[in-house]
């Protein structure tokens, strides 16, 4: 069964980007710009995995996102890895208390992006 996955970023190119690298690696992928539109993305179905970026326009960014996700029951405990093109250690921190199950520096290459996805996926019990 493919497998779901729910990205959110706000620069048009790298969710591009994402998603194809992903899509190449056999999974569908699920879009959204900002906080608001992944949370409606959320409303209407259950990735699998969700990637955020942290720097997100509006109110919230990928770490306050991160936080909310945790706080729904449905995405309480789906997988989410930090894609960010700030990797310094206060940021990563931060996203890992919001809950956030790994954290990774942009850029990334194609092959690490998928190979941490299935590591990921591969850590999650079946439902």
């Amino acid at each position: 069964m493919t497998k779901n996955i729910l990205v959110v970023d706000d620069e048009i190119g790298a969710l591009t980007l994402i998603g194809i690298m992903l899509e190449r690696g056999g999974f569908q992928v699920l879009k959204a710009k900002d906080a608001e539109s992944a949370l409606a993305v959320l409303e209407e179905q259950t990735p699998d995995l969700i990637i955020l970026d942290v720097m997100m326009p509006g109110k919230a960014d990928g770490i306050d996102l991160c936080a909310m996700i945790r706080k729904r029951a449905e995405t309480a405990e789906t997988p989410i890895l930090i894609l960010s093109a700030r990797g310094d250690a206060e940021s990563v921190m931060r996203g890992m208390e919001a809950g956030a199950n790994d954290y990774l520096p942009k850029p990334i290459l194609h092959h690490d992006l998928v190979a941490k996805v299935r590591s990921m996926l591969a850590e999650t019990p079946e439902h």
